[in-house]
């Protein structure tokens, strides 16, 4: 699994760094992007849905989020 760490970052950045691997995730891999900024659940589910990928979110802690994304079967 590919962790992207975007704690700290605002829009569109957590959506910029998920793009850089997003070959990664073509060949089976899973990328996990963690972050702080509320609005990144938001845009980055928008992207996966645009982009043929699925994703899950959960809050681990209050304020922060862990997004799986794996591509859709």
């Amino acid at each position: 699994m590919i962790k992207i760490d975007c704690l700290g970052e605002i829009c569109p950045v957590p959506v910029m760094m998920l793009k850089k691997h997003q070959k990664a995730i073509g060949a089976g891999e899973r990328v996990m992007v963690i972050t702080d900024h509320s609005c990144a659940k938001t845009s980055i589910s928008d992207y996966c849905n645009s982009s043929g990928l699925k994703c899950s979110i959960e809050e681990v802690i209050n304020g922060v989020w862990e997004i799986s994304i794996q591509k859709r079967l």
